[in-house]
């Protein structure tokens, strides 16, 4: 097997250069690195990944924490995150916290043990206060999709509140005044946002906010069919639903179809996220976009500069949601 010294004999460069092109140090030129990396092709040369950690101090590797692995929203987030960091020579450590305070601290903590360079988490059951003491611990930590007091710089968040406004407001504009909500369960910030967003497009329209219009479910698609069901058999009326997520309206759209409704003429659906699915439903989702790719890989970036020190890279740290306009709200 090819060592580091034929490698820098071959290339006609010192040991160090090789070191710096392996580790992707950007104080190499792109001739010189090129030229390594020929050498290093040629030899059939790999650089030894234990050597590397101990002699950099650095893993090369980032743990994710997500809350489930199935769905399209996580997918699409973790793809993000894996992309920009593979561009970069990193890798990616994935576990799951599945909403459970336990489960996520458990996660944490497991990541913790696999030396990670740096943590990228979505956790939505766990406290502020826990959120803020982890990231003053030795491993810097990247929170996902929630914006927390003290540790803002650490952030990469949506701004739900006027995503949930933006979903009401669009089927007002359409005329609708008698308006259905189904909620995502209320421990989760972005849930309690986007319902109070809803409440701030009814009120800005004269339009009286009721209870018994709204149904607490969860973000899967049973929290769609069993939302609609709780509203026809309490016999509500509305004209328009709107869904805390894409994957509540499609639950929504195949329980309304069952239940005899024609869909969008007798019930104006629009979701939230805009997941993969929300283009192949029929009628194809109204809903309101949630930039997670882009979201994860900014999340990247933000361990890339800060933990890498590639200093170029620009960050943006809050994101704005936006409408999606589609074929399930027609005027009323």
């Amino acid at each position: 097997m090819a060592t580091i010294y034929e490698v820098s004999k071959l290339a006609g460069v010192s040991l160090a250069t090789v070191s710096r092109v392996t580790s992707n140090n950007a104080l190499v030129s792109d001739k010189t690195r090129q030229k390594v990396i020929d050498a290093m092709e040629q030899l059939g040369y790999r650089p030894n990944s234990i050597a590397q950690s101990l002699a950099s101090k650095r893993t090369n590797s980032v743990g994710i924490l997500v809350s489930e692995l199935h769905g399209p929203f996580f997918g699409q987030m973790m793809a993000g995150i894996e992309t920009e960091l593979r561009l970069a020579g990193k890798h990616v450590i994935i576990t799951t916290g599945h909403s459970e305070e336990d489960k996520e601290k458990d996660g944490i903590e497991f990541l913790k043990s696999r030396n990670c360079d740096a943590l990228i988490v979505h956790v939505e059951a766990v406290s502020d206060e826990y959120l803020f003491d982890l990231c003053q611990g030795d491993i810097p930590v990247y929170i996902m999709s929630r914006l927390v007091p003290g540790v803002e710089q650490n952030c990469i968040s949506l701004d739900n509140e006027l995503g949930g406004y933006l979903a009401t407001k669009a089927v007002i504009d359409q005329g609708h005044s008698d308006i259905a909500y189904i909620a995502g369960q209320q421990f989760k910030a972005d849930a309690r946002n986007r319902l109070i967003g809803h409440k701030r497009a009814l009120a800005e329209n004269n339009i009286e906010f009721k209870e018994s219009l709204v149904y607490m479910g969860d973000f899967k698609e049973t929290g769609g069919s069993e939302g609609l069901k709780h509203f026809v058999e309490n016999k509500q009326s509305f004209t328009a639903l709107v869904c805390a997520n894409d994957e509540i309206a499609s639950g929504a759209m195949t329980c309304a179809r069952e239940l005899g409704f024609n869909l969008p003429q007798d019930l104006s659906i629009i979701g939230f996220d805009n997941v993969i699915l929300a283009r192949y439903i029929y009628p194809k989702l109204t809903t309101i976009d949630n930039p997670v790719n882009e979201m994860g890989q900014m999340a990247a970036k933000l361990v890339l500069k800060n933990v890498y020190q590639q200093d170029k890279l620009e960050i943006q740290q809050t994101f704005e949601p936006s409408l999606i306009t589609r074929d399930s709200v027609l005027p009323r």
